[in-house]
C-alpha cells in the first residue's frame, strides 16, 4: 500500500546536518506552543528550507518529489478525492496506476492521513510529496464549483418538477436555501475565483449553457437541465428589481452582492431569444478599487506623455477601442490623477461603473429624456474643472464637448474605432467641425488588451505559418530569427496558456501639422502627418515588442492585429525601447 513508514523528521535533520540539536528544541518547544507542525516551524524560523525539507523527505520515504506547477492535471483523477478531505489532509490525487492511485501530501510522515485517504478513495495509495503552497494553489484552482452548479442544477430539476414549477414559492426572498439560491450562490463564487469578467446565461434546445468569461476569452459548462434557467433568470430579476412578468423585451438593471469576501457590482442585461431569455452578467470587483495610472502597464514614456496631456487644464481627450478593451479602466485612472480637492468633477455614464469619492457621478435616462447632450449642457452650469463623458455617441455630445474643451475645460471621452488615426475620420463623419477639433483635440488614446503569457509554463515557440507570414509582412524577415514564447498549459493558467491580462497603447498627440490637417478636414493628410508623428508607434508594433519581451504570444499579436492598418516598420531600437511596466 505505498510508502507508510513512520520516520522522525527532527531526528533525521540533526543526523543529515541540516539543523542543529539546539535548533530541534527550540523548534519543539515552539510545536507546543503553537501546535503548528514541526516542519513549518523549522521553515519559519529559517533552520532548514522548504526545498532541503522536502527532498530530505522525499529520499528518506523513497518517494518521488513532485513540482505542481508544470503538472498536467486530470480533473476526473482529482476528484477521485473530495475537496474537504483534499484540504484536510493537504492531500491531492494525481495520476491513476494500474494497481493504485498516486497522491501528493505536503506532509508524508502523516500516517493518519494516509490511512483515512486510503479509506475514502477505497484503493491502494502511492504517495509523492509535494510543496504545501503549490498545493493549496493547485485545490483553490481544480476544486471549482463545476460539480456543485450540476448537482444543484440537477436538484432543482428535480424540485421543479416536483412542485410544478411554483414561481412564487421559488422566488420568495426568505427561501435562502432553495436550489435556485444554492446554485446562483456557487455560480458567483465560481467567478470570482476564476476572476470572470461576465457570467453567459443562454438556453438553447435541450440545454443550459453557462459561459464565463475569463482573459477575454469564454469557458462552457452545459447543463441538461435546461428547465432551470427560467428560475435562475426569475431569481435575477427579483435581484435586479426587474419586472419578473416582463419576458418579451430586454431589460437592464444591477445589484451588489458580496462574494469571498468581496464586493461585487453586478450589471444584468436580459435579451429574449428563441428559446427562452438569455442574461449576461457583468462582474465589477469594487473591493480593488479604481486603478492608477501606473497600474495599467502602460511603457513609462507612453504613461508620462499621457499623464502630461490629462493635466492640463483644458482640451479634449479621446480614449479608443472596441468593447471590452478597458476604455473605462483608463479614464478612472485619468480622473484619479486629477482627483483632489481644488479640483471640481463631474462624470456623465451609461452605466456609472465605479463609485468615485469627491465626483459628482450623472447616470444617464435617455427613456426620459436625460441623454448625453442634456447633462452635459447641464453640466457647464455647474462650473466642473474636469468632465468625463462616458461615449461621443451623436453630434450634439461631440459638438458641446469640444466647445466645452475649448472654454476651459477638460473634456474625457470615448469613442468606439479600431485605432488612433481612424478616431479623429470618425468625428468629422458625426458633424464635429474640423476648425473645433484643431482647436480642442489635444491626444487620442487607442488600446487594446492582449493576454500574458503564463509565466509557470512558458516555452520557446517557433512562429506558425500564419504567424510567420505577418511576421515577414507586417515586420520584416528578420523578425523570424527572433524567439518567441507561448504557454504549454498548467494549474496556474487552468491550462489556458495564458493568465491576466496587459494594455496595449497607441497615444496620438496632435501637434501643429496635425491640427492644420485637421482644419482644413483633409483626413488623408492627417493620416500621414500621424505616421510621421513623434513618438507615435501604432498598435500592431506595440503589441509585436510585447511579443518580442515575451510578455504575450504572436498569436495574440496576430489576432490585435487583425483589423488594425499596417504601418510602416519602425527602428528596430524603438521597438527595443518597449517595455510594459509590470501591472
Amino acid at each position: 500500500m505505498g510508502s507508510r513508514r513512520k520516520i522522525r523528521l527532527g531526528d533525521l535533520l540533526v543526523e543529515q546536518g541540516q539543523i542543529t540539536a539546539a535548533q530541534l528544541d527550540e523548534a519543539l518547544s515552539a510545536q507546543k506552543t503553537s501546535g503548528a507542525k514541526l516542519g513549518t516551524i523549522l521553515v519559519e524560523h529559517g533552520y532548514v528550507s522548504e526545498d532541503q525539507l522536502l527532498d530530505l523527505l522525499s529520499s528518506q520515504l523513497g518517494i518521488p518529489l513532485i513540482d505542481l506547477v508544470h503538472y498536467r492535471f486530470e480533473a476526473e483523477t482529482v476528484r477521485l478525492i473530495p475537496e474537504i478531505h483534499a484540504r484536510r489532509f493537504r492531500a491531492i490525487a494525481l495520476k491513476k496506476q494500474p494497481d493504485s492511485l498516486l497522491v501528493g501530501f505536503a506532509d508524508p510522515t502523516n500516517i493518519f492521513a494516509f490511512d483515512e485517504l486510503s479509506r475514502i478513495v477505497g484503493q491502494p495509495i502511492e504517495m509523492a510529496v509535494v510543496r504545501e503552497q503549490d498545493l493549496m494553489a493547485a485545490i483553490d484552482t481544480l476544486y471549482r464549483h463545476a460539480e456543485k452548479i450540476s448537482g444543484f442544477a440537477e436538484e432543482l430539476d428535480k424540485e421543479l418538477s416536483e412542485s410544478d414549477f411554483d414561481v412564487d414559492r421559488l422566488t420568495a426572498a426568505d427561501v435562502t436555501d432553495a436550489p435556485v439560491v444554492k446554485l446562483l450562490q456557487s455560480l458567483f463564487q465560481d467567478a470570482v475565483q476564476i476572476k470572470a469578467s461576465d457570467i453567459h446565461i443562454e438556453p438553447d434546445e435541450g440545454v443550459l449553457r453557462i459561459r464565463q468569461r475569463v482573459d477575454g476569452v469564454l469557458q462552457e459548462q452545459v447543463l441538461n437541465e435546461k428547465r432551470i434557467g427560467a428560475a435562475l433568470v426569475q431569481r435575477l430579476k427579483l435581484m435586479a428589481s426587474l419586472d419578473i412578468s416582463e419576458k418579451r423585451l430586454p431589460q437592464d438593471g444591477r445589484f451588489s452582492l458580496r462574494v469571498l469576501d468581496r464586493a461585487i457590482d453586478v450589471r444584468m442585461s436580459t435579451m429574449p431569444v428563441a428559446y427562452g431569455e438569455a442574461v449576461v452578467l457583468r462582474l465589477l470587483d469594487q473591493t480593488e478599487g479604481v486603478r492608477e495610472l501606473a497600474q495599467l502597464g502602460m511603457p513609462k514614456h507612453l504613461m508620462n506623455r499621457f499623464r502630461g496631456v490629462v493635466r492640463r487644464p483644458h482640451g479634449m481627450v479621446i480614449v479608443t477601442g472596441p468593447t471590452g478593451s478597458g476604455k473605462t479602466t483608463t479614464l478612472y485612472a485619468a480622473l484619479r490623477e486629477r482627483n483632489v480637492p481644488e479640483t471640481k468633477i463631474i462624470t456623465v455614464e451609461d452605466p456609472v461603473e465605479y463609485r468615485l469619492p469627491r465626483i459628482n457621478q450623472v447616470q444617464v435616462h435617455a427613456d426620459i429624456g436625460l441623454t448625453f447632450a442634456r447633462v452635459l449642457r447641464s453640466t457647464l452650469r455647474h462650473d466642473p474643472d474636469v468632465i468625463l463623458v462616458g461615449e461621443m455617441r451623436d453630434e450634439e455630445t461631440v459638438e458641446i464637448g469640444l466647445r466645452a474643451a475649448m472654454t476651459g475645460h477638460l473634456v474625457l471621452s470615448t469613442l468606439h474605432t479600431n485605432d488612433a488615426i481612424s478616431s479623429v475620420g470618425r468625428l468629422l463623419d458625426m458633424g464635429a467641425p474640423g476648425f473645433l477639433l484643431a482647436s480642442s483635440l489635444h491626444a487620442v488614446l487607442a488600446q487594446r488588451l492582449v493576454r500574458r503569457v503564463c509565466r509557470s509554463c512558458a516555452q520557446a515557440h517557433a512562429p506558425t505559418v500564419q504567424e510567420a507570414a505577418w511576421l515577414s509582412l507586417s515586420i520584416g524577415a528578420d523578425a523570424l530569427d527572433h524567439e518567441y514564447h507561448h504557454g504549454v498549459g498548467c494549474r496556474h493558467c487552468n491550462n489556458t496558456g495564458y493568465h491576466g491580462r496587459i494594455g496595449v497603447y497607441e497615444l496620438l498627440e496632435i501637434d501643429g501639422p496635425l491640427a492644420d490637417a485637421l482644419a482644413r478636414e483633409d483626413t488623408a493628410a492627417f493620416e500621414a502627418a500621424a505616421r510621421q508623428a513623434k513618438g507615435f508607434m501604432p498598435l500592431d508594433r506595440v503589441a509585436y515588442a510585447y511579443a518580442r519581451h515575451h510578455i504575450t504570444t504572436l498569436e495574440e499579436v496576430v489576432r490585435i492585429s487583425a483589423d488594425i492598418a499596417t504601418l510602416s516598420e519602425p527602428e528596430d531600437d524603438t521597438l527595443e525601447a518597449i517595455e510594459p511596466a509590470e501591472a
